[in-house]
């Protein structure tokens, strides 16, 4: 048999780029045996499941995660011999969120894999979370047979019509030879303009069908053109109202993080001393630990970012939509500010509050291009305001004994010198990391910011150590949410992966308690955890480290400890069951209305 690279060799073109009655005149004109000629034309055909793992090598990916079914077993008899590491999670949920994970920390594509009908099914919370926050996700699933799609068959499920809302794009291949076309364009969806999920659905004859494999080396979508660079107008109008601003604030999101803009956005700082807010998806962006930087937006946010958000003249959101947690009661949000947004996608331009100066655009472009013409306004008073609101409002809490949780996250701050990457589920923990935990640098928070996930962050912090294996990564959760996927355990036990787990454990599914006891008179209707597990024995179990800690002196060696150990660790810390997360603003509210975090 000749092979591809002699045939190659023979002739300089590119053969896998012709077709078949291309490569017959070819090789009929070079008067090769015609049984050399069959041969070759039968290598160059593979079977679904040969051009999927194929076309992921081609895509760059180097880690996959799922768990094999029926309905995708072609494409795991190919994966046994592929050079593409395999994470066998515990549950689907949790292989999507470690994709999800892992694309939020590396930048790159994460890859899910999942079986039909419950396979496929369990894959849709952990797509929607990524569809919310517009993180870059492709996820493959099998299918039943193309001839008993619609027969209700066994382990069927219409996958493509369930996640139509909760992804980017989705299909469903019905002919083996589209196969490699929408696999090109699955992943140049994901990654560009605005990311996002997207779910290709692949039936299991398809999987076995040959076809003749040509891998597509650009995408054509006539109906998609992600615009990257702003309008040049919009940009000088910015500047201009840059200059005439007396209380600029730049509310920096997740766009900035997605759009690798960090370096342009302290650039534009440096320049013209604007303070700057972020949102929860935002942190990280701009260095946390800079007296500019105001901290978090929001209904958990600082008073100062608030305050400051309310009061400006002009505010400039970068890769931010403007939801309903950093607004706060719509017809009250900054009454006195012009507002600049920069976004890629245009839909989010004026979806929920009033844009002045609509730039459609990538966030990194949009402000080099700014740097270039902003210049500086005068700022001095509105300087010296944010100097008194951060004097008179800094993040306190009442050590009043007991074991404080913001005790804890500021330990895991200072012993790991700010350097981590910290996930988070959601809820209390949540916002405490968000709060206490300085971000210094891009891609250092994982949270569920849109949806809200618990269950997110321990399964999102797998996906991150598998992906920056030389960085400390920590899941700041509650005793709740980390109970969701604790299975996972299994999943960082046996493929050894060191991410810690600190369990902010008070008994109760806190932050709904808290809503209870502030706005329901106490009435905890069914929000007490009694009956947690022992964690430190679960972790045994599953052949992690655990780590109990009851009392203050004991934090700071716990962490040390956890640090140490070449493994999964979860230091399960008993806090106390009724602290609150403050300062808070009530729902309906407007944003500078917020109550408690008080000196």
């Amino acid at each position: 048999m000749m092979s591809s690279a002699r045939l190659e060799k023979d002739y300089p073109e590119d053969i896998k780029s012709l077709t078949t009655k291309e490569k017959l005149n070819k090789v009929l004109t070079g008067n090769t045996d015609p049984c050399k000629l069959l041969d070759e034309v039968c290598d160059l055909k593979k079977s679904g499941a040969e051009i999927i793992i194929d076309a992921l090598l081609k895509e760059g990916v180097g880690v996959l995660f799922g768990i094999p079914g029926g309905a995708v077993i072609p494409i795991f008899d190919v994966l046994y011999d592929a050079q593409i590491r395999f994470i066998l999670t515990r549950h689907e949920q949790g292989a999507a969120h470690m994709a999800d994970g892992y694309a939020r920390a590396t930048g790159k594509v994460g890859v899910c894999i999942a079986t039909s009908g419950p396979g496929a099914t369990n894959l849709v919370t952990g797509l929607a979370t990524a569809n919310m926050d517009s993180v870059p996700v492709v996820a493959i699933t099998g299918q039943v047979f193309t001839t008993m799609i619609g027969n209700d068959a066994f382990q069927e499920a219409d996958i493509v019509g369930v996640t139509r809302p909760i992804t980017k794009h989705n299909y469903l291949v019905k002919d083996v030879g589209e196969l490699p076309r929408m696999m090109k364009e699955a992943f140049y969806i994901a990654r560009s303009g605005r990311p996002g999920p997207v779910l290709i659905d692949v039936p299991k004859d398809v999987q076995t069908a040959e076809t003749e494999y040509v891998y597509p080396e650009e995408v054509e979508l006539r109906s998609y053109k992600p615009v990257y660079s702003g309008h040049p107008q919009q940009i000088k109008r910015a500047a201009t109202a840059i200059l005439k601003a007396k209380k600029p604030l730049i509310c920096t999101g997740g766009g900035v993080i997605i759009s690798n803009a960090a370096d342009e956005l302290r650039k534009l700082v440096n320049k013209t001393n604007i303070p700057v807010a972020a949102t929860l998806l935002g942190l990280g962006s701009f260095p946390g630990t800079e007296d500019i930087f105001l901290g978090m937006l929001g209904m958990h946010g600082t008073r100062t970012a608030n305050y400051a958000i309310m009061e400006s003249d002009l505010i400039i959101a970068i890769g931010a939509r403007f939801d309903d947690r950093i607004t706060g009661r719509l017809d009250e949000f900054a009454p006195q500010a012009k507002i600049i947004h920069i976004d890629i996608d245009p839909s989010s331009i004026s979806k929920s509050v009033r844009v002045d100066i609509p730039i459609v655009g990538d966030a990194k472009n949009v402000l080099h291009e700014l740097n270039k013409i902003v210049d500086v306004g005068n700022y001095g008073n509105w300087h010296k305001r944010i100097v008194k609101w951060k004097k008179a409002y800094p993040l306190v809490y009442s050590d009043d004994g007991g074991l404080k949780p913001q005790f804890i996250i500021k330990e895991i701050y200072r012993l790991t010198k700010g350097e981590a990457i910290i996930a988070t589920e959601v809820g209390q923990n949540q916002m405490w990391a968000a709060q206490f935990y300085h971000y210094k640098n891009p891609r250092s928070i994982l949270s569920s910011g849109g949806l809200g996930t618990m269950g997110y962050g321990f399964p999102a912090a797998i996906g991150a150590q598998i992906g920056c294996p030389g960085k400390i990564v920590f899941d700041i959760a509650g005793d709740g949410s980390f109970q969701m996927n604790i299975q996972e355990l299994a999943t960082a036990a046996i493929n050894k992966v060191p991410v810690k787990v600190a369990v902010l454990n008070n008994g109760y599914l806190g932050m709904v308690r808290q809503w209870q006891e502030l706005f329901y008179k106490k009435r905890y209707s069914y929000t007490s955890l009694k009956g947690n597990p022992d964690f430190v024995k679960v972790a045994a179990a599953y052949g992690a480290a655990g780590i109990l800690v009851r009392k203050k002196e004991e934090v700071a060696p716990a962490i040390k400890k956890a640090l140490s150990i070449d493994g999964p660790v979860i230091i399960d810390f008993h806090i106390d069951p009724e602290e609150n997360v403050f300062p808070m603003v009530p729902a309906g509210a407007a944003t500078n209305k917020m109550i408690g975090g008080m000196a």
